[in-house]
């Protein structure tokens, strides 16, 4: 029960840093960091994960934009809500 509550709380605190403003200090690092976590638990493709990987260094850089454009993580983007 306390690794499961451990792992929400976790996935929740990544889900933020995933949705960290654009524009921010290193906030495309911190989003590339947070994809990684969810390319780990399975629930983002490669193809995906590399966007954020190329827009890491870029952040002002919405990659949600690009995924869309290059077809490849549907699910991801119904996830984020776009």
């Amino acid at each position: 029960m306390v690794d499961q509550q451990d792992d929400e709380a976790e996935a929740a605190e990544q889900w933020q840093l995933v949705n960290t403003p654009l524009g921010e200090k290193w906030s495309g690092r911190t989003r590339y960091a947070a994809a990684m976590f969810f390319y780990k638990r399975g629930e983002m493709s490669a193809e995906t994960l590399e966007v954020y990987r190329i827009c890491a260094r870029l952040d002002s850089e919405n990659p949600l934009p690009i995924i869309r454009d290059r077809g490849t993580g549907q699910d991801w983007l119904k996830r984020m809500g776009v």
